[in-house]
C-alpha cells in the first residue's frame, strides 16, 4: 500500500528531530517510529494509486453511459408527448 522507503524516510526524519541529548537512542526511536507509522497506516482503509485510477476509469465510463441513457429517455419522452 505504502512505499516502505517512504515510511523509512519519515521514521528517519522523526528520529533526526529528536533532541541531541537523546541521540544515543536514535536507532531505537527510529525503529519505534517505523513500527508506529506502519501500524497506523495499516489501520487506514486506503487503496493504491493503481486501484484508484481503475475505479476512476470505471466511474467515467459509467457516467458517460448514464448521460447517453438520460438523453435517450429524454428523446423518448419528447416523442411520447407529441
Amino acid at each position: 500500500m505504502f512505499d516502505p522507503k517512504s515510511i523509512d524516510e519519515i521514521a528517519n526524519r522523526l528520529a533526526d528531530a529528536v533532541p541531541s541529548g537523546l541521540s544515543s537512542m536514535k536507532e531505537d526511536l527510529e525503529k519505534n517510529f517505523h513500527g508506529i507509522l506502519q501500524g497506523a497506516l495499516a489501520k487506514l482503509d486506503l487503496v493504491t494509486r493503481e486501484e484508484f485510477e481503475v475505479q476512476k476509469a470505471v466511474l467515467t465510463k459509467t457516467r458517460t453511459k448514464l448521460e447517453a441513457l438520460e438523453a435517450r429517455v429524454a428523446d423518448i419522452e419528447q416523442q411520447l408527448k407529441k
